[in-house]
């Protein structure tokens, strides 16, 4: 008798491991690129105060902001930002282009969507507003 309770048990638990693993795997299978969606990137009107300074002091300021000038580059401030981007050295280290240290330095690379704000802003003259 306990040998056949042990039994049933134990075809209970095997059932509901495969029942789980099915519905776990099930559960993605639906998910596809083109139904992933993520929010759109806006880069319309992009404003340094409110859109492009948040991401250099975000993830540059640790090397290149609040009185720290790491291999001779600043960009704390409106001013000093703006020189890099006149100078392309801004977009070339953000985009990781050939020829420039990837920014941030041994951190991920900025997300598309930051990019293409700075790149923006850059592209419609970096205004200081």
């Amino acid at each position: 008798m306990l040998n056949k309770k042990h039994g049933m048990v134990r075809k209970l638990l095997h059932t509901g491991i495969i029942a789980t693993a099915i519905i776990w795997i099930s559960a993605c299978s639906k998910d596809s690129e083109d139904e992933l969606t993520t929010s759109p990137c806006n880069t319309d009107n992009m404003k340094y105060s409110t859109d492009i300074l948040p991401i250099i002091q975000t993830n540059c300021y640790s090397c290149h902001g609040n009185g720290i000038v790491t291999n001779g580059i600043d960009l704390d401030g409106y001013t000093k930002l703006r020189i890099q981007a006149d100078n392309g050295n801004l977009t070339g280290a953000i985009s990781h282009a050939a020829g420039y240290t990837p920014m941030p330095y041994n951190a991920p690379k900025l997300s598309d969507c930051d990019i293409n704000k700075i790149k923006s802003w850059i592209q419609n003259g970096a205004p200081d507003n």
